[in-house]
């Protein structure tokens, strides 16, 4: 591989790994305030107990989700600084803002929620987490903003030097794809939280320990991942699957295997890419249902990949696909898991329901799955370009970095992440293992 894509994987690699760790707090900080609030309501010191051993579990999130984000803002500088110089006047904005939400405001209001409980009394200690919640929602909207204005470049111009300038703030940080970008990427957030949260309350069960925390865990997070699973697939994933057909229809072409135009367009369940040979082998697909997904109506015409330029196709098609398919139908595993499990809770059967709980357990990891195959796909689906339409990817890489340096630097990432990913498990596992009555002991 040459130095850019040594670059493109090392920025793939280091976003993916930091991307693990913020996702669960910006969920946990909207389960912490339901924790609260129901603490508040109800009187019981439960919910302040499973506040508090959540909170934790979030500042260990929160720390090393701030240590491996730094070295993404860094590669913009390192090996992508032409891509940093043409866009910078624009994408700046929000990148600071991101930084400032994330390291002063959300870090902030974290130290009082986690040390300052028994000197702000119940109310300010909600308001605390309120704050914790806004500071890690807002941070994550400016991140948003800035990677929707490379996937739809809104409210900019093209300044004397040929690089490009903010015209218009709130068109920039009101961009219509960022909203249901966002809006598809919390609800992911609450929906990994929500089977975390899950999973820690039905290993207590089924080791029959911190029982009525437990339950507590079960309630909370059953109906949060639940929420959170029928949110990702409606209105969110709808609205951005349709802002996909309108302004990238050669990624959404990509994503479902698409190589002819066609309309009453089949959506693709199952199916291999064959992109040599122009098809999809050993489909099964859905009649019309593409056609209604992408554009409102069962008979809409859907572009294929043969009738748009080939410089416009994505580099990766069959990783694309693949990518899509799996978050795809892990959020479909995910709205059935959770539907079964509401409806036992709902009958008084979820804590005595052993195959139910074990699988709740073992399924915390799948969530991270398919955010990581839902990054990819809206990555890989922007290329060739790296801001859409305006600046393609060959175009933005630093030009005097060589390909060893490059692979360099990505080992040194990698074994740093590797020592700090083990010593995050170590501290997370001990949490756990001294339960929610035993912080003392952590």
């Amino acid at each position: 591989m040459d130095a850019q894509s040594w670059s493109r994987f090392q920025f793939g690699f280091t976003a993916t790994y930091h991307y693990l760790f913020p996702q669960l707090t910006m969920g946990l900080a909207l389960i912490l305030v339901v924790f609260k609030v129901l603490a508040i309501r109800r009187g019981d010191e439960c919910y302040n107990v499973a506040a508090r051993f959540w909170a934790k579990i979030f500042g260990l999130n929160f720390v090393v989700g701030v240590v491996t984000g730094i070295p993404l803002e860094f590669q913009f500088g390192t090996n992508w600084a032409r891509f940093s110089d043409y866009s910078g006047g624009v994408i700046g904005l929000t990148l600071a803002l991101e930084g400032l939400f994330a390291f002063f405001a959300e870090s902030a209001f974290l130290g009082m929620f986690l040390f300052g409980e028994k000197r702000l009394g119940p109310k300010w200690h909600l308001v605390s987490a309120i704050m914790v919640f806004l500071g890690s929602w807002l941070s994550g909207y400016f991140i948003i903003a800035t990677n929707a204005f490379m996937q739809h470049p809104v409210g900019y111009e093209i300044g004397p030097r040929g690089t490009l300038q903010l015209a218009d703030m709130w068109a920039y940080l009101l961009n219509p794809w960022a909203f249901w970008q966002y809006l598809h990427n919390m609800s992911a957030s609450v929906v990994t939280s929500g089977f975390v949260v899950c999973a820690v309350g039905a290993y207590y069960l089924l080791s029959r320990r911190s029982v009525e925390q437990a339950k507590v865990f079960l309630q909370v997070g059953v109906v949060t991942a639940l929420v959170g699973s029928i949110i990702v697939l409606f209105p969110t994933g709808d609205q951005h699957g349709k802002m996909l057909a309108r302004h990238q229809p050669a990624a959404l072409a990509a994503m479902e295997g698409k190589f002819e135009t066609s309309d009453r367009a089949e959506l693709a369940i199952i199916g291999q890419p064959d992109v040599e040979n122009r098809r999809l082998d050993n489909p099964i697909v859905v009649p019309s249902v593409l056609s209604y997904l992408a554009y409102g109506s069962f008979g809409a015409e859907v572009k294929g990949l043969n009738d748009i330029p080939q410089d416009q196709h994505p580099d990766n098609i069959e990783l694309l696909y693949f990518a899509y398919h799996i978050m795809a139908g892990l959020g479909t595993l995910f709205i059935a898991l959770a539907l079964v499990s509401a409806w036992m809770l709902w009958r008084g059967k979820l804590f005595e329901s052993r195959p139910l709980l074990w699988i709740l357990m073992l399924a915390f990891p799948f969530p991270y799955i398919a955010t990581s195959m839902g990054w990819l796909t809206a990555e890989l689906g922007r290329q060739p370009w790296l801001i859409y339409g305006l600046f393609r990817t060959g175009a933005g890489s630093s030009p005097q970095v060589a390909g060893g340096s490059v692979v360099f630097s990505a080992l040194g990432f990698m074994g740093l992440y590797l020592v700090m990913g083990v010593l995050f498990l170590y501290l997370v596992v001990r949490q756990i293992a001294a339960g929610p009555d035993g912080e003392a002991k952590a």
